[in-house]
C-alpha cells in the first residue's frame, strides 16, 4: 500500500499535466454549483397565481380596500413582478409585467390612486421561489439562464482561453521537422569554403561531446547565425540537422511577439518544452534580431521579458531532459555593425558570420542554376558567366537566383533562350526596376537634358585613364561601363541611369573615392556646361546626396584630409562647424575640377547626344565604337586643355 510520500508525489506529477488541473477546476466548479443548489430556505406554502395579464394592475385601484399588500419584485430589471394579496383571499397573485410598462403603471395607477406599495425584500423572495419560478422545469431554468448570460459567459470563456493558449494564428506555430523530411546537403552550398568548415566544427562539437568535456567545455552549444539576408543561413540549419540526424524546430522570432505581456516567455517555453519531449533536437529562431537588442531602453520592463526568459534557457536547465537541445538562432545583423546585448551574446559559444559570395563564387552559383534547366533553354556558347559574375556584385545567392529565375521569365515571355543578353535584362529588372520609355517620349528638352548628364558621368569616369594617355581600346579594357540608358526607372526615381559593374572591394583609398565624387559630380558639371550655373535642374539631387555622404565619410569620419586622424562626428560639440568648413571646402575642389574637367569633352559629347537620344540606350560597345570614330576630337581637346586643367587644379590645391 502507497505511503503518504508516495501520494504526493504521485498528486505533483499528475497536476503538472494541463488537463489534469482543467478537470479539477471542472469538479470543483460542479461542487459548487451542486452546493449552492442544495442550499435552500424553507418555502412558504401559499398557493402562487402568475399572470401576465396588466388589467389586473389597473383594476387594484377599485379593489384597493380589500387589498392587504403589494410588493414589486426586481423593478430594475427587464420583468419586473406586482405581487398583491387580498385579505378575503388565500393565494399570492403574481402579475409579469415588462419593463417599459412598469414605470407608467407605477406613476399612473399606484402613485396617482394612492396605493401602498413596497419592494420585495431579498428574504420575503427567498422563502417565496415560486413567485419568481413561474412553474418552470430545470431544463427550462437552464435554458433561461443561458439565454441571458450565454454569450457574456462564451466571451469571458474564450478571453481565457486566449490569454492561456494564445490567438490561434497569431502564436508561434512551430512543427517538428523530422531529419528525413528535410532538404538538399551540404553540396548545395557553392563556394562558402569557410562557412562549411566553420559548419563542419559545429558538428565535431557536437558529436564528439565527450571528448569536448573532458577539456572542461560543458556549456551548451548554443549557435549564432549572422550576416545579410539571402546568404543561405536558414538551409545550412536544414543541412546541418539532416547530417546529425536530429529533429528541426523552426520558428519565426516575430512569432514571439504575441502583443500580450508575457506571451513572447510563454511562446518560448512552450517551444522548449516541445524540444525537451524530443530528447536530441535543434531549436532555430530565424530573424530573431530583435532579442539581440540592448536590454533596459525602455520605460516599459515587461518589454525584455522575452530575452530574459531566453537567456535562462540558453544557460541551460540543471537537470538532464534539457542537455540534448541546441538552440541555433540566426540574425541579419552583427554585433560588429550593430549594438547588442552583451549577456545574449556570451551565451553563444559558436558565431558563424556569412557573407555574400565573391565574383568565383557568383559565377559557380549562376552555373548552378542555369544548370538545373531543361537541355536547350540556357545557351552556353554564348554564355559569359564571367560578365554576369562581374556586375553582380553584391548579390547574395537568393538574389541571384532570382536574377536566373527572372531571366526564364524573359525567355518564356519571348519564346526565345537564355544568354548574356537576356541575363544582363534580368539583372536590371531584378534590382534596377521596370524601364520606361513612355514617360519622356515627347518631353524632347527633358531627354536632351537627361541624356547630357547621363554623358557627363560616363565621361568623368573614364577622364583620368584619358588623362594618362591610354588608348580607348585600353579605357573600354578599364572601364566598368554596361550601357548608359535614357529610359526612365520609377524604382528609383531616375529619368535615366548609367549601369555599371562593380568590383569585389571594400577598401578604397582617398584616391579612389575623389575618383567616385568626380564621376557622381560629372551629371550635375554636365548641365551648367550646357545650361549655365542657373540651368542646374532637380535631377541631380540623388547625385548631390550620395556625394554629401561621401565627403562625410572622407573628411569627419575618416579624417583622410587631416594629419591628426580622428573621428569628428564623435566630437559633437566642437566638430559641427569644423567639418562643416571643410566639406564645403573639398566639395568646393572636386567639382571645380570636374567642371575645368568636362570642358574638355563638350563638343564630344554634344555629338553623342542626338545618338543617345535617338536610340535612348547605348551599350558599352556602342558607346566606345562611337569614340573611336570621334578619336582625334578627343585627343585635339585633351591636348589643347591639359595645361589649363593642371593650372586651375594647382590654382584650386592652393
Amino acid at each position: 500500500m502507497p505511503n503518504f510520500a508516495q501520494l504526493q508525489v504521485a498528486f505533483k506529477t499528475a497536476f503538472k499535466s494541463m488537463s489534469a488541473r482543467i478537470a479539477l477546476a471542472a469538479l470543483l466548479g460542479m461542487l459548487a454549483a451542486i452546493a449552492i443548489w442544495k442550499s435552500t430556505v424553507p418555502q412558504n406554502p401559499i398557493p402562487v397565481v402568475h399572470s401576465q395579464n396588466i388589467a389586473e394592475i389597473t383594476d387594484l385601484a377599485a379593489k384597493k380596500a380589500r387589498l392587504e399588500y403589494l410588493l414589486i419584485a426586481k423593478p430594475l430589471s427587464e420583468s419586473p413582478r406586482y405581487i398583491y394579496k387580498f385579505k378575503d383571499a388565500p393565494s399570492l397573485h403574481v402579475v409579469k409585467v415588462p419593463s417599459t410598462s412598469h414605470l407608467s403603471l407605477e406613476r399612473e395607477v399606484l402613485l396617482k390612486n394612492a396605493i401602498p406599495y413596497s419592494i420585495a425584500k431579498a428574504d420575503f423572495l427567498a422563502s417565496h421561489e415560486a413567485v419568481m419560478d413561474e412553474g418552470e422545469t430545470a431544463l427550462e431554468k437552464t435554458g433561461g439562464f443561458l439565454k441571458s448570460y450565454g454569450l457574456a459567459i462564451a466571451i469571458v470563456l474564450l478571453v481565457l482561453y486566449f490569454l492561456k493558449f494564445g490567438v490561434p494564428g497569431m502564436g508561434m506555430n512551430a512543427a517538428v521537422i523530422s531529419p528525413d523530411k528535410l532538404k538538399g546537403s551540404m553540396d548545395d552550398l557553392i563556394g562558402m569554403d569557410d562557412i562549411k568548415q566553420e559548419v563542419l566544427h559545429l558538428e565535431d562539437m557536437i558529436r564528439n561531446r565527450d571528448e569536448y568535456q573532458s577539456h572542461n567545455i560543458d556549456k551548451p552549444f548554443n549557435v549564432m547565425l549572422t550576416g545579410p539576408a539571402g546568404t543561405g543561413k536558414t538551409k545550412l540549419v536544414g543541412y546541418l540537422a539532416k547530417r546529425l540526424g536530429l529533429p528541426l524546430i523552426s520558428a519565426s522570432g516575430s512569432a514571439l511577439e504575441s502583443g500580450y505581456v508575457g506571451g513572447g516567455s510563454k511562446a518560448l517555453n512552450a517551444l522548449y518544452r516541445k524540444a525537451c519531449a524530443q530528447g536530441r533536437c535543434i531549436i532555430f529562431l530565424d530573424e530573431a534580431q530583435s532579442l539581440f537588442m540592448p536590454r533596459g531602453r525602455s520605460e516599459k520592463k515587461w518589454e525584455d521579458d522575452t530575452a530574459n526568459t531566453l537567456l535562462g534557457l540558453l544557460d541551460g536547465v540543471k537537470s538532464d531532459k534539457g542537455q540534448g537541445v541546441i538552440w541555433v538562432v540566426a540574425s541579419n545583423f552583427d554585433d560588429a555593425s550593430t549594438d547588442m546585448d552583451e549577456a545574449m551574446l556570451r551565451r553563444f559559444s559558436v558565431k558563424i558570420n556569412f557573407r555574400l559570395p565573391n565574383k568565383l563564387e557568383r559565377k559557380e552559383l549562376l552555373r548552378s542554376f542555369l544548370s538545373r534547366k531543361k537541355d536547350g533553354l540556357v545557351d552556353w556558347s554564348d554564355t559569359n558567366l564571367e560578365q554576369v559574375a562581374e556586375i553582380t556584385q553584391n548579390l547574395s545567392p537568393a538574389l541571384l537566383e532570382t536574377v536566373v529565375e527572372r531571366a526564364s521569365m524573359l525567355s518564356i515571355q519571348e519564346k526565345t533562350i537564355i544568354n548574356t543578353s537576356l541575363l544582363f535584362r534580368a539583372y536590371e529588372r531584378a534590382t534596377i526596376g521596370l524601364t520606361d520609355r513612355a514617360t519622356t517620349l515627347e518631353k524632347t528638352k527633358q531627354r536632351e537634358r537627361i541624356a547630357l548628364h547621363e554623358l557627363g558621368h560616363f565621361f568623368m569616369q573614364i577622364d583620368p585613364w584619358l588623362r594618362q594617355g591610354l588608348s580607348l581600346a585600353e579605357v573600354k579594357e578599364k572601364s566598368h561601363l554596361l550601357k548608359i540608358s535614357t529610359e526612365a526607372v520609377s524604382k528609383i526615381g531616375a529619368l535615366g541611369y548609367v549601369l555599371q559593374s562593380g568590383e569585389d572591394m571594400s577598401l578604397r583609398t582617398l584616391e579612389e573615392l575623389e575618383r567616385d565624387v568626380i564621376g557622381l559630380y560629372g551629371g550635375v558639371a554636365a548641365e551648367e556646361l550646357f545650361y549655365g550655373a542657373r540651368g542646374i535642374s532637380v535631377g541631380s539631387q540623388n547625385d548631390i546626396e550620395k556625394i554629401t555622404r561621401m565627403l562625410n565619410l572622407m573628411v569627419s569620419r575618416l579624417s583622410m584630409y587631416s594629419r591628426s586622424k580622428i573621428d569628428y562626428s564623435q566630437l559633437k560639440e566642437v566638430g559641427g562647424e569644423h567639418t562643416l568648413r571643410l566639406v564645403e571646402e573639398k566639395a568646393d575642389e572636386l567639382y571645380s575640377y570636374t567642371l575645368t574637367a568636362i570642358r574638355d569633352y563638350k563638343l564630344v559629347i554634344e555629338s553623342l547626344k542626338d545618338t543617345l537620344m535617338e536610340q535612348y540606350v547605348l551599350s558599352k560597345d556602342a558607346v566606345f565604337a562611337l569614340l573611336e570614330e570621334r578619336s582625334e576630337m578627343i585627343a585635339s581637346q585633351l591636348h589643347g586643355r591639359h595645361a589649363n586643367l593642371k593650372l586651375c587644379v594647382e590654382e584650386v590645391a592652393a
